[in-house]
């Protein structure tokens, strides 16, 4: 969770020297291009530990042209997955503070007990990556979500191996790194009953948030939804 933002005088050509590696956790804060002076900006990230410095090429947004962005970033999306969303493979909508939100079903992306990609999930994962490649100035968190079927902690391990599953895809698509989180939930944010089959099928899924940096509130962006 961000704590505190700390403003890093960089010049832009400085960029390949920004990043720092934090062995602790794979999610590492990013930077905002000024728009001026093209200056990076770092982020102190509370690890438990003091917090870490890091620092990645995010461009953020001015405030008032966020929302067209997220509109016609949810339109290409909307229209790229139309057939996904019509079999009911996916949701996609957009929240009160201009994320994205994609909601996938685990029983069209991964086999039961496992956290390995169906082949034949893999297209519509790639026009998602396509899609967030062309919009830059945003951060992905990709949430596993199981049932209640097993122990709690192997359901957090199996969300956050599937979560990881998807970020890596993403990675391999040209998702830069440093826009990208992977978390898992485990069984504890159910969204409907585990006492049946239906609600335990709407229970086991992966979300994808996709959220806007914005000028002046860059730190939001990597606060996990």
């Amino acid at each position: 969770m961000m704590k505190k933002l700390v403003l890093v005088a960089v010049v832009a050509t400085a960029l390949s020297g920004c990043a720092t590696d934090d062995p602790n956790q794979k999610a590492k804060t990013g930077a905002a291009v000024g728009a001026a002076a093209g200056a990076l900006l770092g982020y102190a990230v509370d690890d438990g530990a003091g917090g870490v410095l890091a620092g990645a090429a995010v461009g953020a947004l001015a405030g008032g042209g966020v929302g067209h962005y997220m509109d016609k970033q949810q339109q290409e999306m909307e229209a790229a997955l139309a057939d996904e969303q019509a079999r009911h493979e996916l949701e996609i909508q957009q929240l009160e503070n201009e994320t994205l939100k994609i909601d996938i079903s685990n029983e069209v992306s991964f086999d039961f007990d496992s956290a390995a990609l169906k082949s034949a999930f893999t297209p519509t994962l790639s026009k998602v990556a396509d899609i967030l490649q062309r919009y830059p100035n945003t951060i992905i968190h990709v949430v596993g979500h199981t049932d209640s079927v097993g122990s709690e902690s192997y359901n957090m391990r199996l969300s956050e191996r599937r979560a990881q599953s998807v970020v890596d895809f993403f990675l391999s698509r040209g998702v830069v790194s440093d826009r990208l989180y992977a978390m898992g939930r485990g069984e504890t944010e159910p969204r409907a009953t585990n006492e049946t089959e239906a609600g335990r099928q709407l229970n086991r899924r992966v979300e994808i948030y996709v959220k806007p940096v914005v000028e002046g509130q860059e730190s939001e962006a990597y606060q996990a939804p």
